[in-house]
């Protein structure tokens, strides 16, 4: 009697690519009014190449044609964007839904009405800290109650279900009962995402991201809390300690999730801003279809893949050896361990490795490099202007860094004193 195969599973299928993307993270501007230390892609001034919005209309054609249901916008800070309203109605009009993040600068009580009517929206107010002493060092004083304001503004409109986005760190990752709190207070669900070594990110992931004990605290809440937190698959390396997360639990870079940056380029992923992923650019012949479905690099990513040195771990069918991002932007090879691998081996790789062969994220567009009066950095010739000063506890301008080694150093930029200080709209446009 012959035996019936097993069916295969969800995971096998999208490892080898989809004829459209799950997930199109698009970052329409550089341009942001903060200047977050561990902004995955070293936002701040707009770049004067980004996408037009007769460009950026047809980027949604192709989006309607291949049937992708959503984008989910981002930036830099994308309402700054004089045409962005326009872009997003444009999208729900071609029936492409729009989730947008936002650090809440722009949601005023008419915006968040405008919001609550649609079905077709959805908003992610970003929040790293619980409290303004945690949040405000990391993204700017002030920008706590910038987001608390935006969160008031959207429940009073009737806005249910708008999401409060949080970056774990080794700072507030203490918080997670206080963020759900503050979700439940506001009508939100509360999503949770790692931090990953990338753009601004990289100067600061030694110091900021969690410790191998707090990974585990993380891990338990998360298995604690299921289905009521989203994750976006952030944590899938977690799941080496035991029970799978809720999730696809798989690196989807190039096969179900891909980025469009503000200028058009097509990257494998929205933490791997590198040449290393970049997979081509919309403006070229064949458009974003073209670079999705056919690109020697998706190709490449869909491919069987070996597992590497991780292959032989008994915990490879759970944590598919962790995230290609943090593995490339700490210096390990893309077949190795994650640098957080729960079993220790990420590690083990880190002190092997040292501290030569690190690449550097591509592309720098931040305040700070502005007001030393030099050009955005692109085309992976290296990362920002120097290490930034993390300041837990006191007001960012005059305390330490968390980081034991002293630093001499401005702030991060006129933003961290005021949300908006220095922002002028006219200047974002095209």
């Amino acid at each position: 009697m012959s035996v019936a195969a097993a069916p295969a599973r969800l995971v096998d299928h999208f490892q080898h690519g989809l004829a459209a993307p799950i997930c199109l993270t698009w970052e329409l501007t550089y341009a942001c009014n903060l200047a977050c230390v561990h902004c995955l892609s070293s936002s701040g001034r707009r770049d004067p190449r980004e996408l037009s919005t007769a460009e950026c209309r047809a980027v949604i054609d192709e989006l309607e044609r291949m049937q992708v249901f959503y984008v989910n916008i981002g930036g830099g800070e994308p309402t700054v964007r004089p045409d962005f309203w326009e872009i997003v109605d444009y999208a729900v009009a071609h029936h492409v839904g729009v989730k947008f993040s936002t650090n809440g600068v722009r949601i005023t009580r008419d915006v968040a009405a405008r919001l609550a009517g649609s079905d077709y929206i959805d908003v992610q107010i970003s929040l790293d800290g619980a409290t303004a002493e945690i949040n405000d060092a990391v993204r700017g004083t002030g920008s706590h109650a910038t987001a608390v304001r935006a969160m008031e503004h959207l429940a009073d409109a009737g806005f249910s279900g708008f999401k409060l986005s949080v970056v774990v760190t080794r700072h507030n990752a203490g918080q997670l009962d206080a963020f759900k709190a503050l979700a439940d207070r506001y009508g939100a669900q509360l999503r949770l995402t790692r931090l990953r070594p990338s753009g601004r990110g990289a100067d600061v992931w030694d110091e900021l991201h969690p410790t191998a004990a707090q990974q585990r605290e993380l891990y338990n809440w998360l298995v604690a809390h299921g289905e009521q937190v989203l994750t976006g698959d952030s944590f899938f390396h977690l799941s080496a300690y035991g029970q799978a997360l809720p999730g696809l639990n798989l690196c989807g870079a190039g096969r179900v999730v891909c980025l469009i940056d503000p200028v058009g380029d097509v990257y494998a992923c929205p933490f791997a801003i590198h040449d290393s992923f970049l997979a081509g650019n919309v403006r070229e012949p064949g458009g974003f279809e073209r670079v999705w479905r056919s690109s020697e690099l998706f190709t490449e990513l869909r491919a069987p893949q070996s597992g590497g040195a991780c292959a032989s771990c008994a915990h490879f069918d759970s944590c598919r050896g962790g995230c290609m991002a943090a593995k490339f932007f700490t210096g390990l090879p893309l077949d190795g361990p994650d640098p957080e691998c729960v079993q220790g081996y990420g590690v083990d790789a880190m002190l092997a490795r040292g501290d030569a062969g690190v690449p550097k994220p591509s592309g720098d567009h931040s305040h700070a490099r502005a007001a030393a009066g030099k050009p955005p950095r692109r085309g992976g010739s290296g990362r920002g202007p120097g290490p930034v000063p993390v300041v837990i506890g006191r007001a960012p301008v005059s305390a330490a860094p968390v980081s034991a080694a002293p630093v001499s150093a401005a702030p991060v930029s006129a933003c961290q004193q005021d949300p908006l200080a220095g922002f002028a709209p006219t200047a974002v446009g095209h």
